[in-house]
């Protein structure tokens, strides 16, 4: 019988200590999670918040792409349309008031995220003006990021075509306060 007893406890001590090295673990485990911050409801409450500008950015790109002319199409009258700020011509000291720096005509480096090899890579596709890169949409932005290779994926141009419409309509105060809010394009 003797036998038979040394036999059980041969099973019974390695379940006990596998059963208190499970509590322990599992107490030691919990402890570390208190110290975890859980931010997966915020980046998913970011992540919808970009798809919806992403989403609202395209659909005011593919309105201003149709270009309808209200005069042309008899919605309006050309007297009650007011004065575009287009035949402005630049205003450098009201750019480098806002902006807090020296802007040059049609850079597009002012745009957030476009840099010297980028704004090099809109050039050769004939987009040299603030104009110009306003009415690119953000497929023909990517389009162009793509043709410099691998190196330019991390780069998000959906919102350089407003920022240079901004740019374009002289709009420095807002387009100071937008990329203020937005540093590196994101939240």
């Amino acid at each position: 019988m003797n036998a038979e007893n040394i036999n059980i406890w041969c099973w019974i001590i390695p379940a006990l200590v596998g059963v208190l090295a499970g509590i322990l673990g599992y107490l030691i485990g919990k402890g570390k999670d208190a110290t975890v911050v859980d931010t997966s409801t915020e980046l998913k409450a970011l992540e919808a918040e970009n798809l919806r500008l992403k989403t609202e950015l395209e659909a005011c790109n593919q309105k201003q792409s149709t270009n309808v002319n209200p005069v042309k199409e008899g919605i309006v009258s050309s007297a009650q349309i007011a004065p575009s700020k287009e035949t402005q011509s630049f205003d450098a000291a009201a750019a480098k008031a806002a902006m807090r720096k020296r802007i040059k005509e049609n850079d597009l480096k002012i745009v957030e995220g476009i840099g010297p090899k980028i704004e090099g890579l809109f050039h050769n596709f004939g987009i040299k003006t603030w104009k110009d890169l306003s009415e690119v949409s953000t497929v023909k932005c990517q389009e162009v990021l793509n043709s410099g290779g691998d190196r330019y994926r991390i780069h998000d141009p959906a919102s350089w075509p407003m920022q240079a419409k901004m740019a374009h309509k002289g709009q420095w105060t807002e387009l100071a306060k937008w990329q203020d809010k937005h540093k590196s394009g994101k939240f």
